[in-house]
Protein backbone atom coordinates (compact mmCIF):
# COMPACT_ATOMS: atom_id res chain seq x y z
CA UNK A 1 0.00 0.00 0.00
CA UNK A 2 1.06 3.35 -0.57
CA UNK A 3 0.07 6.83 -0.49
CA UNK A 4 1.27 9.78 -3.24
CA UNK A 5 1.21 13.50 -2.67
CA UNK A 6 0.29 15.52 -6.12
CA UNK A 7 4.08 16.15 -6.92
CA UNK A 8 3.81 11.96 -7.65
CA UNK A 9 6.24 11.50 -4.77
CA UNK A 10 5.09 8.69 -1.91
CA UNK A 11 4.34 9.84 1.12
CA UNK A 12 3.72 6.37 2.99
CA UNK A 13 4.80 2.70 1.92
CA UNK A 14 3.79 -0.38 3.68
CA UNK A 15 5.56 -3.07 2.00
CA UNK A 16 5.77 -6.94 3.08
CA UNK A 17 1.73 -7.95 2.26
CA UNK A 18 0.72 -10.49 -0.20
CA UNK A 19 -1.14 -9.43 -3.14
CA UNK A 20 -4.48 -11.68 -1.96
CA UNK A 21 -4.67 -9.45 1.12
CA UNK A 22 -7.93 -6.93 1.20
CA UNK A 23 -6.82 -3.82 1.35
CA UNK A 24 -9.26 -3.33 4.36
CA UNK A 25 -6.78 -5.58 6.00
CA UNK A 26 -3.75 -3.67 4.87
CA UNK A 27 -5.49 0.08 5.21
CA UNK A 28 -5.72 -1.23 9.28
CA UNK A 29 -2.79 -2.16 9.83
CA UNK A 30 -1.17 0.72 8.29
CA UNK A 31 -2.84 2.85 10.89
CA UNK A 32 -2.71 0.84 13.89
CA UNK A 33 1.35 0.74 13.52
CA UNK A 34 3.51 3.03 15.14
CA UNK A 35 5.61 4.13 12.51
CA UNK A 36 2.01 3.84 10.54
CA UNK A 37 0.04 5.83 8.25
CA UNK A 38 -1.51 9.46 9.68
CA UNK A 39 -4.33 11.46 8.16
CA UNK A 40 -3.45 14.63 8.83
CA UNK A 41 -5.33 17.14 10.62
CA UNK A 42 -8.16 18.52 8.20
CA UNK A 43 -6.69 15.88 5.11
CA UNK A 44 -8.01 13.18 3.72
CA UNK A 45 -6.79 10.73 1.19
CA UNK A 46 -8.53 9.59 -1.95
CA UNK A 47 -8.97 5.92 -1.99
CA UNK A 48 -9.38 3.46 -4.77
CA UNK A 49 -13.32 1.62 -4.67
CA UNK A 50 -11.10 -1.38 -2.81
CA UNK A 51 -11.97 0.53 0.54
CA UNK A 52 -14.88 1.33 2.54
CA UNK A 53 -15.60 4.95 3.44
CA UNK A 54 -13.78 6.15 6.62
CA UNK A 55 -12.72 8.51 8.46
CA UNK A 56 -10.16 10.19 6.48
CA UNK A 57 -10.77 7.86 3.61
CA UNK A 58 -12.75 9.28 0.91
CA UNK A 59 -13.75 6.18 -1.88
CA UNK A 60 -15.73 7.08 -4.99
CA UNK A 61 -19.31 6.13 -5.28
CA UNK A 62 -20.01 2.71 -6.21
CA UNK A 63 -22.38 1.82 -8.70
CA UNK A 64 -21.71 5.42 -10.89
CA UNK A 65 -19.48 6.02 -13.44
CA UNK A 66 -16.24 6.83 -12.48
CA UNK A 67 -13.69 6.01 -15.49
CA UNK A 68 -12.66 9.16 -17.84
CA UNK A 69 -13.20 6.88 -20.41
CA UNK A 70 -16.64 6.96 -19.88
CA UNK A 71 -17.01 10.97 -19.77
CA UNK A 72 -15.33 11.25 -23.09
CA UNK A 73 -17.04 12.62 -26.46
CA UNK A 74 -19.92 14.82 -25.22
CA UNK A 75 -20.99 13.07 -22.24
CA UNK A 76 -21.18 14.60 -19.13
CA UNK A 77 -21.73 14.23 -15.50
CA UNK A 78 -25.15 14.10 -14.77
CA UNK A 79 -25.37 14.50 -10.98
CA UNK A 80 -23.18 15.09 -8.21
CA UNK A 81 -22.15 11.78 -7.53
CA UNK A 82 -20.91 11.38 -10.73
CA UNK A 83 -18.97 15.06 -10.93
CA UNK A 84 -17.51 13.51 -7.76
CA UNK A 85 -16.50 10.45 -9.40
CA UNK A 86 -14.91 12.21 -12.61
CA UNK A 87 -13.13 14.56 -10.18
CA UNK A 88 -11.99 11.88 -7.82
CA UNK A 89 -10.61 9.76 -10.81
CA UNK A 90 -8.95 12.74 -12.56
CA UNK A 91 -7.06 12.81 -9.00
CA UNK A 92 -6.02 9.40 -8.60
CA UNK A 93 -4.53 9.14 -12.16
CA UNK A 94 -1.61 11.47 -9.84
CA UNK A 95 -1.11 7.59 -8.29
CA UNK A 96 -1.38 5.87 -11.40
CA UNK A 97 1.28 8.01 -13.01
CA UNK A 98 3.54 7.80 -10.21
CA UNK A 99 3.68 3.84 -10.00
CA UNK A 100 4.33 3.62 -13.46
CA UNK A 101 7.08 5.79 -13.11
CA UNK A 102 8.60 3.55 -10.20
CA UNK A 103 7.74 0.61 -11.92
CA UNK A 104 9.45 1.43 -15.50
CA UNK A 105 12.39 2.89 -13.43
CA UNK A 106 12.77 -0.12 -11.26
CA UNK A 107 11.94 -3.04 -14.03
CA UNK A 108 13.36 -5.33 -12.31
CA UNK A 109 10.44 -5.61 -9.58
CA UNK A 110 8.60 -7.41 -12.13
CA UNK A 111 11.47 -10.50 -12.02
CA UNK A 112 11.38 -13.72 -9.66
CA UNK A 113 13.13 -12.20 -6.56
CA UNK A 114 16.08 -13.48 -5.81
CA UNK A 115 16.62 -12.03 -2.75
CA UNK A 116 14.85 -13.51 0.78
CA UNK A 117 11.66 -11.74 1.56
CA UNK A 118 12.76 -9.30 4.17
CA UNK A 119 15.36 -7.92 2.03
CA UNK A 120 12.61 -7.82 -1.07
CA UNK A 121 10.33 -5.53 1.24
CA UNK A 122 13.79 -2.95 2.00
CA UNK A 123 14.07 -3.16 -1.42
CA UNK A 124 10.64 -1.49 -2.30
CA UNK A 125 11.18 0.40 0.29
CA UNK A 126 14.28 1.74 -0.82
CA UNK A 127 13.17 2.04 -4.33
CA UNK A 128 10.18 4.57 -3.16
CA UNK A 129 12.88 6.82 -1.49
CA UNK A 130 15.42 6.63 -4.35
CA UNK A 131 12.17 7.59 -6.74
CA UNK A 132 11.34 10.68 -4.38
CA UNK A 133 15.10 11.77 -4.54
CA UNK A 134 15.09 11.27 -8.22
CA UNK A 135 11.82 13.25 -8.65
CA UNK A 136 13.49 16.21 -5.79
CA UNK A 137 16.83 16.57 -7.08
CA UNK A 138 17.10 14.57 -10.67
CA UNK A 139 16.15 14.60 -13.87
CA UNK A 140 13.24 12.27 -14.56
CA UNK A 141 12.71 10.46 -17.88
CA UNK A 142 10.08 7.94 -16.73
CA UNK A 143 7.19 9.78 -16.29
CA UNK A 144 4.62 9.51 -19.02
CA UNK A 145 3.14 12.94 -19.73
CA UNK A 146 -0.02 14.14 -18.24
CA UNK A 147 -1.73 14.82 -21.40
CA UNK A 148 -0.69 11.42 -23.03
CA UNK A 149 -1.54 9.72 -19.77
CA UNK A 150 -4.08 6.89 -20.62
CA UNK A 151 -4.93 4.53 -16.78
CA UNK A 152 -5.71 1.65 -16.97
CA UNK A 153 -9.35 0.31 -15.74
CA UNK A 154 -9.73 0.25 -12.30
CA UNK A 155 -11.59 -3.40 -12.16
CA UNK A 156 -12.94 -3.55 -8.23
CA UNK A 157 -16.28 -4.96 -7.42
CA UNK A 158 -18.52 -2.23 -7.44
CA UNK A 159 -21.14 -3.95 -5.35
CA UNK A 160 -18.11 -4.15 -2.15
CA UNK A 161 -20.47 -2.05 -0.23
CA UNK A 162 -18.31 -3.17 3.15
CA UNK A 163 -19.06 -1.08 6.18
CA UNK A 164 -18.83 2.35 5.00
CA UNK A 165 -18.52 5.45 7.79
CA UNK A 166 -21.72 7.53 7.38
CA UNK A 167 -20.37 10.43 8.50
CA UNK A 168 -17.84 10.35 5.64
CA UNK A 169 -20.42 9.34 3.34
CA UNK A 170 -22.31 12.09 4.54
CA UNK A 171 -19.23 14.38 4.07
CA UNK A 172 -18.24 13.08 0.51
CA UNK A 173 -22.08 13.68 -0.31
CA UNK A 174 -21.52 17.22 0.78
CA UNK A 175 -18.56 17.57 -1.45
CA UNK A 176 -20.15 15.90 -4.33
CA UNK A 177 -23.03 18.77 -4.10
CA UNK A 178 -20.82 21.68 -3.93
CA UNK A 179 -18.96 20.17 -6.90
CA UNK A 180 -22.16 20.01 -8.83
CA UNK A 181 -24.17 23.46 -7.70
CA UNK A 182 -20.77 25.18 -8.52
CA UNK A 183 -20.12 23.49 -11.98
CA UNK A 184 -20.14 26.08 -13.79
CA UNK A 185 -17.53 27.95 -11.78
CA UNK A 186 -14.94 25.55 -13.04
CA UNK A 187 -14.19 23.75 -15.91
CA UNK A 188 -15.73 19.70 -15.64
Amino acid sequence: MAAVDFDLKFTYVLAGWEGSAHDALILANALEREDGLKVPTGKFFLVDAGYAMRLGFLPPYRGTRYHLKEYGRGNHPQNAKELFNLRHSSLRTSVERAFAAYKNRWKFVYNKPFHGYKTQVKVVLACAILHNWVLQYGEDEYFPPEETWDPEPNDEDPNDIVYDNHSWAQKRDEFANHMWANRGLANI
